[in-house]
Protein backbone atom coordinates (compact mmCIF):
# COMPACT_ATOMS: atom_id res chain seq x y z
CA UNK A 1 0.00 0.00 0.00
CA UNK A 2 1.12 3.57 -0.66
CA UNK A 3 1.91 5.01 2.80
CA UNK A 4 4.93 6.66 1.24
CA UNK A 5 6.61 9.99 2.01
CA UNK A 6 4.07 11.76 -0.23
CA UNK A 7 1.20 10.48 1.92
CA UNK A 8 3.13 11.43 5.07
CA UNK A 9 3.60 14.99 3.78
CA UNK A 10 -0.13 15.24 3.05
CA UNK A 11 -0.92 13.84 6.51
CA UNK A 12 1.46 16.23 8.29
CA UNK A 13 -0.22 19.19 6.58
CA UNK A 14 -3.61 17.95 7.82
CA UNK A 15 -2.30 17.34 11.35
CA UNK A 16 -0.70 20.79 11.55
CA UNK A 17 -3.90 22.49 10.42
CA UNK A 18 -5.86 20.82 13.24
CA UNK A 19 -3.52 20.08 16.13
CA UNK A 20 -1.15 23.01 16.60
CA UNK A 21 -1.66 24.35 20.16
CA UNK A 22 -3.95 21.45 21.04
CA UNK A 23 -3.70 19.90 24.51
CA UNK A 24 -3.14 16.22 25.28
CA UNK A 25 -6.06 14.98 27.32
CA UNK A 26 -5.65 11.20 27.61
CA UNK A 27 -3.09 8.63 26.49
CA UNK A 28 -3.85 4.91 26.12
CA UNK A 29 -2.07 1.86 24.73
CA UNK A 30 -4.75 -0.62 23.57
CA UNK A 31 -2.23 -2.76 21.65
CA UNK A 32 1.40 -3.57 22.36
CA UNK A 33 2.46 -1.49 19.35
CA UNK A 34 -0.30 1.13 19.24
CA UNK A 35 -0.92 4.39 21.11
CA UNK A 36 -4.10 6.49 21.11
CA UNK A 37 -3.99 10.14 22.22
CA UNK A 38 -7.07 12.19 22.95
CA UNK A 39 -6.51 15.88 22.12
CA UNK A 40 -8.61 18.96 22.59
CA UNK A 41 -8.50 22.36 20.96
CA UNK A 42 -10.59 25.45 21.59
CA UNK A 43 -13.27 24.12 19.25
CA UNK A 44 -12.77 20.37 18.68
CA UNK A 45 -11.75 17.06 20.22
CA UNK A 46 -9.64 14.51 18.33
CA UNK A 47 -8.47 10.96 18.88
CA UNK A 48 -5.11 10.28 17.24
CA UNK A 49 -3.83 6.77 16.49
CA UNK A 50 -0.07 6.14 16.41
CA UNK A 51 0.65 2.58 15.31
CA UNK A 52 3.99 0.80 14.92
CA UNK A 53 2.33 -2.42 13.77
CA UNK A 54 4.58 -4.33 11.34
CA UNK A 55 1.59 -5.00 9.06
CA UNK A 56 -0.28 -1.68 9.36
CA UNK A 57 1.94 1.15 10.69
CA UNK A 58 0.11 4.47 10.51
CA UNK A 59 -0.90 7.81 12.02
CA UNK A 60 -4.41 9.23 11.64
CA UNK A 61 -7.48 10.47 13.46
CA UNK A 62 -10.11 7.90 14.37
CA UNK A 63 -13.52 7.52 15.99
CA UNK A 64 -12.97 3.84 16.81
CA UNK A 65 -12.69 2.96 20.50
CA UNK A 66 -10.69 -0.09 21.51
CA UNK A 67 -10.68 -1.83 24.86
CA UNK A 68 -7.72 -0.70 26.97
CA UNK A 69 -5.86 -3.00 29.38
CA UNK A 70 -6.68 -2.62 33.08
CA UNK A 71 -3.04 -1.83 33.87
CA UNK A 72 -1.38 0.57 31.45
CA UNK A 73 1.88 -0.72 29.87
CA UNK A 74 5.17 0.90 30.92
CA UNK A 75 5.57 2.90 27.71
CA UNK A 76 2.07 4.32 28.11
CA UNK A 77 2.83 5.31 31.72
CA UNK A 78 6.03 7.02 30.57
CA UNK A 79 4.14 9.03 27.96
CA UNK A 80 1.58 10.10 30.55
CA UNK A 81 4.38 11.21 32.85
CA UNK A 82 6.32 13.26 30.29
CA UNK A 83 3.73 14.62 27.85
CA UNK A 84 0.40 14.23 29.67
CA UNK A 85 -1.49 17.58 29.50
CA UNK A 86 1.24 18.82 27.14
CA UNK A 87 0.68 21.22 24.24
CA UNK A 88 1.56 20.33 20.66
CA UNK A 89 3.64 23.22 19.31
CA UNK A 90 4.79 21.77 16.01
CA UNK A 91 4.38 18.76 13.72
CA UNK A 92 6.90 18.09 10.98
CA UNK A 93 8.09 15.49 8.53
CA UNK A 94 11.76 14.66 9.07
CA UNK A 95 13.44 15.13 5.69
CA UNK A 96 11.29 13.57 3.02
CA UNK A 97 10.98 10.33 4.98
CA UNK A 98 8.11 8.39 6.49
CA UNK A 99 8.82 9.96 9.88
CA UNK A 100 6.56 12.35 11.78
CA UNK A 101 7.91 14.43 14.66
CA UNK A 102 5.57 15.96 17.25
CA UNK A 103 6.99 18.80 19.38
CA UNK A 104 5.24 18.87 22.76
CA UNK A 105 5.63 21.41 25.54
CA UNK A 106 4.99 20.18 29.09
CA UNK A 107 6.09 20.81 32.66
CA UNK A 108 8.56 18.44 34.32
CA UNK A 109 8.64 17.31 37.97
CA UNK A 110 10.34 20.57 39.00
CA UNK A 111 7.70 22.68 37.30
CA UNK A 112 10.00 23.78 34.49
CA UNK A 113 8.58 24.09 30.95
CA UNK A 114 10.33 21.58 28.71
CA UNK A 115 9.98 20.33 25.14
CA UNK A 116 9.73 16.64 24.34
CA UNK A 117 9.59 15.03 20.92
CA UNK A 118 7.32 12.14 20.00
CA UNK A 119 8.64 10.56 16.80
CA UNK A 120 6.67 8.05 14.75
CA UNK A 121 8.57 6.04 12.14
CA UNK A 122 6.24 4.46 9.58
CA UNK A 123 8.57 1.89 8.06
CA UNK A 124 6.91 -1.51 7.82
CA UNK A 125 8.38 -4.04 10.23
CA UNK A 126 10.94 -1.42 11.34
CA UNK A 127 8.20 0.98 12.49
CA UNK A 128 8.55 2.51 15.94
CA UNK A 129 7.27 5.19 18.31
CA UNK A 130 10.02 7.06 20.17
CA UNK A 131 9.95 9.68 22.93
CA UNK A 132 13.00 11.94 23.31
CA UNK A 133 13.94 14.92 25.43
CA UNK A 134 14.81 18.33 24.01
CA UNK A 135 18.39 17.16 23.38
CA UNK A 136 17.06 14.27 21.22
CA UNK A 137 18.12 11.73 23.83
CA UNK A 138 15.76 8.74 23.83
CA UNK A 139 13.61 8.46 26.96
CA UNK A 140 11.95 5.26 25.70
CA UNK A 141 10.43 3.65 22.63
CA UNK A 142 7.61 1.22 22.04
CA UNK A 143 10.07 -1.28 20.48
CA UNK A 144 13.61 -1.64 21.81
CA UNK A 145 16.17 -2.23 19.05
CA UNK A 146 19.55 -3.46 20.31
CA UNK A 147 22.67 -4.94 18.68
CA UNK A 148 21.06 -8.37 18.37
CA UNK A 149 18.33 -6.86 16.19
CA UNK A 150 20.30 -4.27 14.22
CA UNK A 151 24.02 -3.55 14.09
CA UNK A 152 23.42 -0.33 12.15
CA UNK A 153 21.01 1.60 14.37
CA UNK A 154 19.98 1.01 17.97
CA UNK A 155 16.92 2.52 19.66
CA UNK A 156 17.24 2.22 23.42
CA UNK A 157 16.62 4.53 26.41
CA UNK A 158 19.65 6.75 27.02
CA UNK A 159 20.94 6.72 23.46
CA UNK A 160 20.85 9.72 21.16
CA UNK A 161 18.14 9.55 18.53
CA UNK A 162 19.62 9.15 15.05
CA UNK A 163 17.48 9.18 11.92
CA UNK A 164 17.50 6.05 9.73
CA UNK A 165 20.28 5.85 7.10
CA UNK A 166 19.50 7.95 4.03
CA UNK A 167 19.01 6.05 0.78
CA UNK A 168 21.19 6.81 -2.21
CA UNK A 169 18.31 8.44 -4.05
CA UNK A 170 17.04 11.91 -4.88
CA UNK A 171 14.04 13.13 -2.87
CA UNK A 172 10.95 13.69 -5.00
CA UNK A 173 10.74 17.27 -3.73
CA UNK A 174 14.23 17.97 -5.13
CA UNK A 175 13.54 16.66 -8.64
CA UNK A 176 13.88 19.28 -11.39
CA UNK A 177 13.92 19.41 -15.20
CA UNK A 178 17.68 18.76 -15.13
CA UNK A 179 17.41 15.56 -13.08
CA UNK A 180 19.15 12.47 -14.40
CA UNK A 181 17.22 9.20 -14.07
CA UNK A 182 19.06 6.06 -15.19
CA UNK A 183 16.97 4.24 -17.83
CA UNK A 184 19.92 2.29 -19.26
CA UNK A 185 18.98 -1.19 -18.00
CA UNK A 186 17.54 -3.18 -20.95
CA UNK A 187 15.59 -5.59 -18.72
CA UNK A 188 14.25 -3.10 -16.18
CA UNK A 189 10.82 -1.53 -16.49
CA UNK A 190 10.53 2.27 -16.47
CA UNK A 191 8.59 2.36 -13.18
CA UNK A 192 11.32 0.31 -11.46
CA UNK A 193 13.98 2.71 -12.78
CA UNK A 194 12.04 5.67 -11.37
CA UNK A 195 11.54 3.86 -8.05
CA UNK A 196 15.30 3.13 -7.86
CA UNK A 197 16.24 6.76 -8.51
CA UNK A 198 13.66 8.75 -6.50
CA UNK A 199 13.14 8.58 -2.74
CA UNK A 200 9.79 8.98 -1.04
CA UNK A 201 7.50 7.39 -3.62
CA UNK A 202 5.79 4.01 -3.65
CA UNK A 203 5.54 1.46 -6.51
CA UNK A 204 1.96 2.71 -7.04
CA UNK A 205 3.20 6.26 -7.58
CA UNK A 206 6.03 5.25 -9.91
CA UNK A 207 3.59 3.21 -12.03
CA UNK A 208 1.25 6.20 -12.12
CA UNK A 209 4.04 8.40 -13.50
CA UNK A 210 4.63 5.89 -16.31
CA UNK A 211 0.90 5.58 -16.99
CA UNK A 212 0.45 9.34 -17.24
CA UNK A 213 3.28 9.48 -19.76
CA UNK A 214 2.34 6.48 -21.95
CA UNK A 215 -1.17 5.29 -21.03
CA UNK A 216 0.19 1.96 -19.75
CA UNK A 217 2.42 0.79 -16.91
CA UNK A 218 4.51 -2.03 -18.44
CA UNK A 219 6.90 0.15 -20.44
CA UNK A 220 10.47 -1.20 -20.49
CA UNK A 221 13.56 0.98 -20.41
CA UNK A 222 14.71 -0.58 -23.68
CA UNK A 223 11.60 0.87 -25.39
CA UNK A 224 12.33 4.44 -24.32
CA UNK A 225 13.41 7.05 -26.83
CA UNK A 226 14.71 10.49 -25.90
CA UNK A 227 11.17 11.77 -26.26
CA UNK A 228 9.90 9.01 -23.97
CA UNK A 229 12.47 9.83 -21.29
CA UNK A 230 11.49 13.49 -21.50
CA UNK A 231 7.83 12.54 -21.03
CA UNK A 232 8.66 10.57 -17.89
CA UNK A 233 10.79 13.38 -16.49
CA UNK A 234 8.03 15.91 -17.25
CA UNK A 235 5.41 13.85 -15.37
CA UNK A 236 7.82 13.28 -12.47
CA UNK A 237 8.58 17.01 -12.14
CA UNK A 238 4.88 17.81 -12.42
CA UNK A 239 4.13 15.43 -9.51
CA UNK A 240 7.05 16.88 -7.52
CA UNK A 241 5.68 20.42 -7.91
CA UNK A 242 2.25 19.30 -6.72
CA UNK A 243 3.82 17.76 -3.62
CA UNK A 244 6.01 20.84 -2.99
CA UNK A 245 2.94 23.07 -3.20
CA UNK A 246 0.87 20.70 -1.03
CA UNK A 247 -1.63 20.03 -3.83
CA UNK A 248 -3.04 16.70 -2.73
CA UNK A 249 -6.12 14.69 -3.73
CA UNK A 250 -6.43 11.74 -1.31
CA UNK A 251 -8.17 8.75 -2.84
CA UNK A 252 -8.86 5.09 -2.17
CA UNK A 253 -8.65 2.39 -4.86
CA UNK A 254 -11.40 -0.25 -4.69
CA UNK A 255 -11.50 -3.37 -6.84
CA UNK A 256 -14.52 -2.99 -9.15
CA UNK A 257 -15.14 -6.75 -9.30
CA UNK A 258 -14.80 -7.74 -5.64
CA UNK A 259 -15.30 -4.44 -3.82
CA UNK A 260 -12.10 -5.04 -1.84
CA UNK A 261 -9.87 -2.16 -0.81
CA UNK A 262 -6.68 -2.29 -2.84
CA UNK A 263 -4.56 0.77 -2.02
CA UNK A 264 -4.73 4.45 -1.21
CA UNK A 265 -2.85 7.48 -2.45
CA UNK A 266 -2.38 11.15 -1.58
CA UNK A 267 -2.32 11.99 -5.30
CA UNK A 268 -4.79 11.15 -8.10
CA UNK A 269 -4.58 7.60 -9.52
CA UNK A 270 -5.71 6.78 -13.08
CA UNK A 271 -3.77 3.64 -14.01
CA UNK A 272 -6.50 1.11 -13.09
CA UNK A 273 -9.07 2.54 -15.53
CA UNK A 274 -12.32 0.52 -15.29
CA UNK A 275 -10.75 -2.24 -13.17
CA UNK A 276 -11.04 -0.16 -10.02
CA UNK A 277 -13.27 2.46 -8.47
CA UNK A 278 -11.48 5.58 -7.25
CA UNK A 279 -13.12 7.06 -4.16
CA UNK A 280 -11.92 10.57 -3.37
CA UNK A 281 -11.65 12.07 0.13
CA UNK A 282 -11.34 15.65 1.31
CA UNK A 283 -9.45 14.55 4.40
CA UNK A 284 -6.59 12.03 4.32
CA UNK A 285 -7.22 11.10 7.97
CA UNK A 286 -10.75 10.01 7.12
CA UNK A 287 -9.34 7.99 4.23
CA UNK A 288 -6.71 6.32 6.44
CA UNK A 289 -9.20 5.60 9.21
CA UNK A 290 -11.62 4.00 6.73
CA UNK A 291 -8.89 2.04 4.98
CA UNK A 292 -7.16 0.65 8.05
CA UNK A 293 -10.37 0.06 10.00
CA UNK A 294 -11.55 -2.17 7.15
CA UNK A 295 -8.15 -3.86 6.88
CA UNK A 296 -8.02 -4.40 10.64
CA UNK A 297 -11.54 -5.82 10.64
CA UNK A 298 -10.64 -8.31 7.92
CA UNK A 299 -7.43 -9.25 9.72
CA UNK A 300 -9.28 -9.66 13.01
CA UNK A 301 -11.95 -11.77 11.31
CA UNK A 302 -9.23 -13.88 9.71
CA UNK A 303 -7.65 -14.51 13.10
CA UNK A 304 -10.94 -15.24 14.85
CA UNK A 305 -12.03 -17.64 12.10
CA UNK A 306 -8.66 -19.42 11.80
CA UNK A 307 -9.73 -22.35 13.99
CA UNK A 308 -12.98 -22.79 12.04
CA UNK A 309 -11.19 -22.62 8.70
CA UNK A 310 -8.66 -25.20 9.88
CA UNK A 311 -11.44 -27.47 11.16
CA UNK A 312 -13.37 -27.24 7.89
CA UNK A 313 -10.29 -27.75 5.72
CA UNK A 314 -9.31 -30.82 7.75
CA UNK A 315 -12.82 -32.24 7.37
CA UNK A 316 -12.88 -31.40 3.67
CA UNK A 317 -9.57 -33.24 3.22
CA UNK A 318 -10.84 -36.22 5.21
CA UNK A 319 -14.12 -36.44 3.26
CA UNK A 320 -12.24 -36.04 -0.05
CA UNK A 321 -9.95 -38.97 0.85
CA UNK A 322 -12.99 -41.00 1.87
CA UNK A 323 -14.63 -40.23 -1.47
CA UNK A 324 -11.52 -41.45 -3.27
CA UNK A 325 -11.57 -44.76 -1.38
CA UNK A 326 -15.31 -45.20 -1.95
CA UNK A 327 -14.99 -44.47 -5.66
CA UNK A 328 -12.20 -47.07 -5.90
CA UNK A 329 -14.42 -49.58 -4.07
CA UNK A 330 -17.23 -48.80 -6.51
CA UNK A 331 -14.90 -49.25 -9.47
CA UNK A 332 -13.64 -52.58 -8.10
CA UNK A 333 -17.20 -53.85 -7.65
CA UNK A 334 -17.87 -53.47 -11.37
CA UNK A 335 -16.28 -56.95 -11.81
CA UNK A 336 -18.66 -58.58 -9.34
CA UNK A 337 -20.65 -60.47 -12.03
CA UNK A 338 -17.45 -62.20 -13.11
CA UNK A 339 -17.16 -63.82 -9.66
CA UNK A 340 -20.72 -65.19 -9.82
CA UNK A 341 -20.10 -66.57 -13.30
CA UNK A 342 -16.89 -68.26 -12.07
CA UNK A 343 -18.85 -69.81 -9.19
CA UNK A 344 -21.60 -71.08 -11.53
CA UNK A 345 -19.09 -72.53 -14.00
CA UNK A 346 -17.17 -74.28 -11.22
CA UNK A 347 -20.38 -75.80 -9.81
CA UNK A 348 -21.29 -77.01 -13.30
CA UNK A 349 -17.88 -78.69 -13.71
CA UNK A 350 -17.29 -80.23 -10.26
CA UNK A 351 -17.27 -83.73 -11.78
CA UNK A 352 -14.36 -82.74 -14.01
CA UNK A 353 -12.18 -81.21 -11.27
CA UNK A 354 -9.70 -82.63 -8.75
CA UNK A 355 -8.40 -81.44 -5.38
CA UNK A 356 -5.14 -79.44 -5.39
CA UNK A 357 -5.61 -77.78 -8.78
CA UNK A 358 -4.35 -74.17 -9.13
CA UNK A 359 -6.58 -73.47 -12.14
CA UNK A 360 -9.12 -75.08 -14.40
CA UNK A 361 -10.24 -74.44 -17.99
CA UNK A 362 -13.99 -74.68 -18.59
CA UNK A 363 -16.46 -73.68 -21.30
CA UNK A 364 -18.15 -70.34 -20.65
CA UNK A 365 -21.82 -71.01 -21.46
CA UNK A 366 -22.73 -67.37 -20.71
CA UNK A 367 -21.19 -66.15 -23.97
CA UNK A 368 -22.56 -66.79 -27.40
CA UNK A 369 -19.50 -68.46 -28.91
CA UNK A 370 -18.95 -70.50 -25.69
CA UNK A 371 -15.21 -69.81 -25.40
CA UNK A 372 -12.91 -71.59 -22.97
CA UNK A 373 -12.11 -69.59 -19.82
CA UNK A 374 -9.31 -70.25 -17.34
CA UNK A 375 -10.43 -69.86 -13.71
CA UNK A 376 -7.76 -69.44 -10.96
CA UNK A 377 -8.21 -71.83 -7.97
CA UNK A 378 -6.81 -72.12 -4.46
CA UNK A 379 -5.04 -75.54 -4.33
CA UNK A 380 -5.71 -75.92 -0.60
CA UNK A 381 -9.49 -75.75 -1.18
CA UNK A 382 -11.75 -78.36 -2.71
CA UNK A 383 -13.53 -77.62 -6.02
CA UNK A 384 -16.78 -76.97 -4.16
CA UNK A 385 -15.04 -74.65 -1.68
CA UNK A 386 -13.48 -72.73 -4.58
CA UNK A 387 -16.93 -72.21 -6.06
CA UNK A 388 -18.25 -71.00 -2.69
CA UNK A 389 -15.28 -68.65 -2.43
CA UNK A 390 -16.26 -66.93 -5.71
CA UNK A 391 -19.88 -66.70 -4.58
CA UNK A 392 -18.71 -65.00 -1.38
CA UNK A 393 -16.58 -62.57 -3.38
CA UNK A 394 -19.58 -61.80 -5.56
CA UNK A 395 -21.86 -61.14 -2.57
CA UNK A 396 -19.19 -59.06 -0.85
CA UNK A 397 -18.65 -56.92 -3.98
CA UNK A 398 -22.42 -56.52 -4.47
CA UNK A 399 -22.95 -55.40 -0.86
CA UNK A 400 -19.91 -53.13 -1.08
CA UNK A 401 -21.31 -51.53 -4.22
CA UNK A 402 -24.66 -50.81 -2.55
CA UNK A 403 -23.03 -49.48 0.63
CA UNK A 404 -20.40 -47.47 -1.28
CA UNK A 405 -23.10 -45.82 -3.38
CA UNK A 406 -24.93 -44.77 -0.19
CA UNK A 407 -21.76 -43.52 1.47
CA UNK A 408 -20.67 -41.65 -1.67
CA UNK A 409 -23.96 -39.76 -1.67
CA UNK A 410 -23.55 -38.94 2.03
CA UNK A 411 -19.91 -37.93 1.54
CA UNK A 412 -20.83 -35.65 -1.36
CA UNK A 413 -23.50 -34.00 0.81
CA UNK A 414 -20.97 -33.60 3.64
CA UNK A 415 -18.43 -32.08 1.23
CA UNK A 416 -21.06 -29.73 -0.20
CA UNK A 417 -22.02 -28.61 3.32
CA UNK A 418 -18.42 -28.11 4.49
CA UNK A 419 -17.48 -26.11 1.40
CA UNK A 420 -20.59 -23.94 1.67
CA UNK A 421 -19.83 -23.28 5.35
CA UNK A 422 -16.25 -22.34 4.43
CA UNK A 423 -17.65 -19.91 1.83
CA UNK A 424 -19.92 -18.41 4.53
CA UNK A 425 -16.90 -17.82 6.78
CA UNK A 426 -15.05 -16.05 3.97
CA UNK A 427 -17.94 -13.59 3.54
CA UNK A 428 -18.54 -13.05 7.30
CA UNK A 429 -18.14 -9.45 8.45
CA UNK A 430 -18.80 -9.60 12.19
CA UNK A 431 -17.97 -11.80 15.16
CA UNK A 432 -21.67 -12.59 15.61
CA UNK A 433 -21.65 -14.09 12.09
CA UNK A 434 -18.81 -16.39 13.13
CA UNK A 435 -20.58 -17.28 16.38
CA UNK A 436 -23.65 -18.33 14.40
CA UNK A 437 -21.51 -20.55 12.15
CA UNK A 438 -19.74 -21.95 15.22
CA UNK A 439 -23.10 -22.81 16.81
CA UNK A 440 -24.21 -24.46 13.58
CA UNK A 441 -21.06 -26.62 13.47
CA UNK A 442 -21.63 -27.62 17.10
CA UNK A 443 -25.22 -28.61 16.29
CA UNK A 444 -24.00 -30.65 13.30
CA UNK A 445 -21.41 -32.47 15.43
CA UNK A 446 -18.27 -30.99 13.87
CA UNK A 447 -17.30 -29.10 17.05
CA UNK A 448 -17.22 -30.81 20.42
CA UNK A 449 -17.93 -27.84 22.67
CA UNK A 450 -20.64 -27.00 25.14
CA UNK A 451 -23.41 -25.11 23.42
CA UNK A 452 -25.30 -22.39 25.29
CA UNK A 453 -28.54 -21.85 23.32
CA UNK A 454 -29.60 -18.87 25.50
CA UNK A 455 -26.33 -17.06 24.91
CA UNK A 456 -26.43 -17.89 21.22
CA UNK A 457 -30.01 -16.64 20.90
CA UNK A 458 -29.06 -13.41 22.61
CA UNK A 459 -26.13 -12.81 20.24
CA UNK A 460 -27.78 -14.26 17.14
CA UNK A 461 -26.98 -12.51 13.89
CA UNK A 462 -29.72 -11.69 11.42
CA UNK A 463 -29.84 -12.04 7.61
CA UNK A 464 -28.64 -8.97 5.74
CA UNK A 465 -31.29 -6.59 4.49
CA UNK A 466 -30.91 -4.43 1.38
CA UNK A 467 -33.32 -2.22 -0.54
CA UNK A 468 -33.10 -2.22 -4.33
CA UNK A 469 -33.12 0.96 -6.39
CA UNK A 470 -36.77 0.18 -7.18
CA UNK A 471 -37.67 -0.07 -3.49
CA UNK A 472 -37.89 -3.89 -3.16
CA UNK A 473 -36.60 -5.61 0.00
CA UNK A 474 -33.74 -8.04 -0.62
CA UNK A 475 -32.50 -10.44 2.08
CA UNK A 476 -29.23 -12.38 2.06
CA UNK A 477 -28.33 -15.24 4.42
CA UNK A 478 -24.96 -15.10 6.19
CA UNK A 479 -24.74 -18.83 6.92
CA UNK A 480 -26.50 -22.12 6.19
CA UNK A 481 -28.92 -21.79 9.09
CA UNK A 482 -30.01 -18.35 7.89
CA UNK A 483 -30.24 -19.66 4.32
CA UNK A 484 -32.71 -22.31 5.48
CA UNK A 485 -34.70 -19.75 7.46
CA UNK A 486 -34.98 -17.34 4.52
CA UNK A 487 -35.87 -20.02 1.98
CA UNK A 488 -38.09 -22.34 3.99
CA UNK A 489 -39.77 -20.08 6.57
CA UNK A 490 -39.40 -16.40 5.81
CA UNK A 491 -40.17 -16.31 2.08
CA UNK A 492 -43.57 -16.75 0.48
CA UNK A 493 -44.15 -19.11 -2.44
CA UNK A 494 -44.16 -16.28 -5.01
CA UNK A 495 -41.00 -14.54 -3.72
CA UNK A 496 -37.92 -14.77 -5.93
CA UNK A 497 -34.96 -16.92 -4.83
CA UNK A 498 -31.38 -16.46 -6.09
CA UNK A 499 -28.24 -18.60 -5.83
CA UNK A 500 -24.97 -18.77 -7.73
CA UNK A 501 -24.95 -21.62 -10.24
CA UNK A 502 -22.67 -24.49 -9.11
CA UNK A 503 -20.86 -22.07 -6.77
CA UNK A 504 -21.16 -22.06 -2.99
CA UNK A 505 -22.88 -18.95 -1.70
CA UNK A 506 -25.74 -17.35 0.18
CA UNK A 507 -29.46 -17.71 -0.50
CA UNK A 508 -30.87 -14.37 -1.65
CA UNK A 509 -34.57 -13.46 -1.54
CA UNK A 510 -36.55 -10.66 -3.17
CA UNK A 511 -39.53 -10.17 -0.90
CA UNK A 512 -42.65 -9.34 -2.90
CA UNK A 513 -45.66 -7.42 -1.65
CA UNK A 514 -48.93 -6.95 -3.48
CA UNK A 515 -47.07 -6.02 -6.67
CA UNK A 516 -45.72 -9.27 -8.15
CA UNK A 517 -43.93 -7.55 -11.02
CA UNK A 518 -40.22 -7.25 -10.33
CA UNK A 519 -38.25 -4.78 -12.52
CA UNK A 520 -35.18 -6.04 -14.31
CA UNK A 521 -33.01 -3.62 -12.30
CA UNK A 522 -34.02 -5.25 -9.00
CA UNK A 523 -33.43 -8.74 -10.41
CA UNK A 524 -29.95 -7.69 -11.51
CA UNK A 525 -29.17 -6.13 -8.12
CA UNK A 526 -30.33 -9.25 -6.26
CA UNK A 527 -28.20 -11.43 -8.56
CA UNK A 528 -25.20 -9.15 -7.94
CA UNK A 529 -25.69 -9.56 -4.20
CA UNK A 530 -25.94 -13.36 -4.52
CA UNK A 531 -22.70 -13.32 -6.52
CA UNK A 532 -20.99 -10.95 -4.07
CA UNK A 533 -21.79 -13.20 -1.09
CA UNK A 534 -20.42 -16.34 -2.75
CA UNK A 535 -17.14 -18.02 -3.64
CA UNK A 536 -17.36 -16.18 -6.96
CA UNK A 537 -16.96 -12.75 -5.32
CA UNK A 538 -13.62 -12.05 -7.01
CA UNK A 539 -14.80 -13.12 -10.48
CA UNK A 540 -16.76 -11.40 -13.23
CA UNK A 541 -19.74 -12.67 -15.22
CA UNK A 542 -20.84 -15.02 -12.43
CA UNK A 543 -23.88 -17.19 -13.33
CA UNK A 544 -26.77 -16.80 -10.88
CA UNK A 545 -29.92 -18.95 -11.01
CA UNK A 546 -33.24 -17.49 -9.90
CA UNK A 547 -36.73 -18.92 -9.54
CA UNK A 548 -39.85 -18.64 -7.41
CA UNK A 549 -39.64 -20.06 -3.88
CA UNK A 550 -42.28 -22.67 -4.74
CA UNK A 551 -39.74 -24.30 -7.06
CA UNK A 552 -37.16 -24.68 -4.27
CA UNK A 553 -37.29 -27.86 -2.16
CA UNK A 554 -35.22 -29.28 0.68
CA UNK A 555 -34.65 -33.06 0.47
CA UNK A 556 -35.41 -35.11 3.58
CA UNK A 557 -32.36 -35.36 5.83
CA UNK A 558 -30.41 -32.72 3.89
CA UNK A 559 -27.90 -30.63 5.82
CA UNK A 560 -28.52 -26.94 6.57
CA UNK A 561 -28.49 -24.76 3.47
CA UNK A 562 -28.83 -27.66 1.03
CA UNK A 563 -31.77 -27.40 -1.40
CA UNK A 564 -32.75 -28.46 -4.91
CA UNK A 565 -34.65 -26.34 -7.42
CA UNK A 566 -36.08 -26.41 -10.95
CA UNK A 567 -37.86 -24.16 -13.47
CA UNK A 568 -35.18 -21.49 -13.11
CA UNK A 569 -33.54 -18.79 -15.21
CA UNK A 570 -29.85 -17.85 -15.24
CA UNK A 571 -28.39 -14.35 -15.32
CA UNK A 572 -24.68 -13.45 -15.59
CA UNK A 573 -23.54 -10.57 -13.38
CA UNK A 574 -20.45 -9.00 -11.85
CA UNK A 575 -20.56 -9.28 -8.02
CA UNK A 576 -21.57 -6.03 -6.36
CA UNK A 577 -22.85 -4.99 -2.94
CA UNK A 578 -25.75 -2.64 -2.27
CA UNK A 579 -25.92 -0.31 0.71
CA UNK A 580 -26.99 -2.33 3.75
CA UNK A 581 -30.13 -1.10 5.50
Amino acid sequence: MAFDAVAVRCLVKDLKDKLINSRIDKIHQPEKDEITINLRTMTDNFKLVLSASPAHPRVHFTNVSKKNPISAPMFCMLLRKHIGSGKITDIEQIGFERIIKFSIESYDELGDLTTKYLIVEIMGRHSNIILTNQDMRILDCIKHIDFTVSSVRQLLPGLDYVSPPVQDKTDLTEISETANIDFSSPIQTADKAILSAIAGISPLTSREIVYRAFGRTDVKCSELTDNGRNKLLYETVKLAKDVQQNNFSPCMIINSASGKLMEFSATPITQYESLAEIKEFDDISVLLDTFYRTRDMHERMRQKSADLVKLLNNNIERVSKKLGILNKTLADSENKDKYKIYGDLLMANLYNMKNGQSSVEVIDYYKEDSPTVKIPLSPQLSPSQNAQKYYKRYNKAKNAEIEAAKQIENAKNDLEYLESTLAAIETSDTESDLNAIRAELIAEGYLNRKFNPKKQKQNASKPMHFVSSDGFDIYVGKNNTQNDYLTLKFANSSDLWFHTKNIHGSHTIIKLGLDKYVPKTTITEAAELAAYYSKGRDSSQVPVDFTQIKNVKKPNGAKPGMVIYDYYNTIYVTPKELKNE
